[in-house]
């Protein structure tokens, strides 16, 4: 039975992100998962190290969060939202408007983060048309950002390795540069932030009357490799936004629920974003939800009568689906009950004094975190930072040695992603900081 599954993964399925040439050579069919682990079809358990993509915030089979959803099967699994509501949507609203920056008044809900920053996206290029400013079309994005990838969501993304080969199908946008301390020629933090707020401020006067919005990932950088954002860079953003009357959009996708040791990660910098997009961690890593919010100002530059034609003409099939809608609301409950924001503060202390330890490997150039969003990258030469050439794929070979040693994760390019589920332990973190230190040392020690 083993044998004729991985058959059918390699005959049938085109996998995301994945070159299936890889796949093919080191295939993977996961079976179950309990906590924070999970199990393959041959029986090996693997810590869960990227939270199965950056979002599994209570571990798997959570008997509150399973039981949540079977109460709504009880109920009724699905009904549109267009032109109507339902229960869980609605719960759920009151309780996302209660936790986010307290500017974002109105919730629009979608199936997938990519979805949440196409929306705000929409949103923020019809505001200006709806109040009468139809010149303000264009989006600035930042340097290496990364939102998704349906093609508005492409369009103000900048990974040249993700993003180059669809450039006839994309929408121009502006770009400026973020502050990446360690790849910077100052290498220090507030010269490295002021001079990309510079560039920042210049191309917003040049260029503002045309401008509807900027996007931006929330204190780091997550598909880049976990650049994490110089103190008052993303503040500095904001004041810029707003002196030049420029909406701001804020990606908290990756970041938010609880991620980086705030609910939000604009929360470090009390940034009151005009739209910003959250999914992953909404409904504790369960159901495909997301979100945009909105100030009441842009919901109400929408509202009016029909004729005029300024309704929001965007929607999905499965938007506001009650099975996400009711695990999210309990996903939100033990958040409280649990104070898992609290807890993944206080262990964020503790995995820094972890990750420490890989800082003196050779080939560890840098390591960053925010909470639990952690970046470790990888270098051929730690004096002079030169990188492993694309073809060595010293990240890709270090993620299966650490598989192989029982944990799963995958890299950015170099650079080791190790985001663990927000309920691991201190005896987790330390067990899954090992293997990393343990497939670095085996990895880069045999490659020289």
């Amino acid at each position: 039975m083993t044998q004729e599954l991985m058959e059918k993964s390699k005959k049938y399925l085109w996998l995301p992100f994945t070159q299936m040439k890889d796949y093919d050579e080191n295939p993977l069919i996961i079976e179950s998962g309990e906590g924070i682990k999970v199990k393959d079809i041959d029986g090996q358990t693997y810590y869960d190290g990227f939270s199965s993509v950056w979002l599994n915030v209570h571990g798997h089979r959570k008997k509150e969060l399973d039981d949540a959803i079977k109460s709504q099967l009880d109920k009724i699994a699905h009904s549109t939202l267009l032109g109507m509501t339902n229960i869980p949507a609605t719960e759920l609203a009151e309780k996302l408007v209660e936790i986010t920056p307290e500017n974002l008044t109105r919730v629009f809900y979608s199936d997938s983060g990519a979805e949440a920053m196409e929306i705000a996206l929409k949103m923020a290029f019809q505001y200006w048309k709806n109040i009468g400013k139809p010149e303000k079309q264009k989006f600035i994005s930042m340097q290496n950002g990364y939102h998704g990838d349906t093609i508005g969501a492409v369009s103000v993304g900048s990974i040249e390795l993700f993003h180059h080969v669809y450039g006839p199908l994309m929408f121009e946008s502006y770009q400026s540069p973020i502050p990446y301390v360690y790849r910077s020629e100052s290498e220090d933090p507030e010269t490295c932030k002021n001079d990309c707020l510079k560039k920042l401020e210049q191309l917003l006067i040049e260029q503002h009357e045309t401008i509807a919005a900027l996007s931006i990932e929330s204190m780091v950088q997550g598909a880049a490799g976990m650049i994490v954002m110089p103190e008052g860079f993303l503040l500095g953003v904001r004041e810029l936004c707003t002196k030049y009357d420029v909406l701001m959009i804020v990606d908290e996708v990756a970041t938010g629920f609880g991620r980086t040791g705030k609910m939000f990660a604009c929360e470090y910098e009390g940034v009151q974003p005009d739209l910003m997009a959250a999914g992953k961690g909404i409904t504790g890593g369960y159901l495909p939800i997301a979100a945009t919010f909105t100030t009441e100002d842009i919901y109400q530059a929408f509202y009016d009568d029909y004729r005029t034609l300024k309704t929001f003409f965007h929607g999905h099939s499965y938007t506001g689906n009650q099975l996400g809608c009711a695990v999210a609301i309990e996903n939100l409950r033990l958040f409280e009950q649990d104070q898992i924001v609290e807890q993944v503060s206080e262990k964020a202390e503790h995995l820094h004094t972890l990750l420490e330890e890989l800082k003196d490997m050779p080939h560890v150039g840098d390591v960053r975190q925010l909470g639990f969003m952690c970046g470790i990258e990888l270098v051929k030469s730690k004096e002079t930072k030169e990188s492993f050439s694309l073809q060595a794929r010293m990240g890709y070979k270090v993620s299966l040695k650490m598989r192989e040693l029982g944990m799963l994760t995958r890299p950015m390019g170099d650079v080791i992603v190790f985001m663990p589920p927000l309920v691991s332990t201190m005896e987790d973190l330390k067990a899954m900081v090992d293997i990393m230190k343990q497939a670095i040392h085996e990895v880069t020690r045999s490659a020289f």
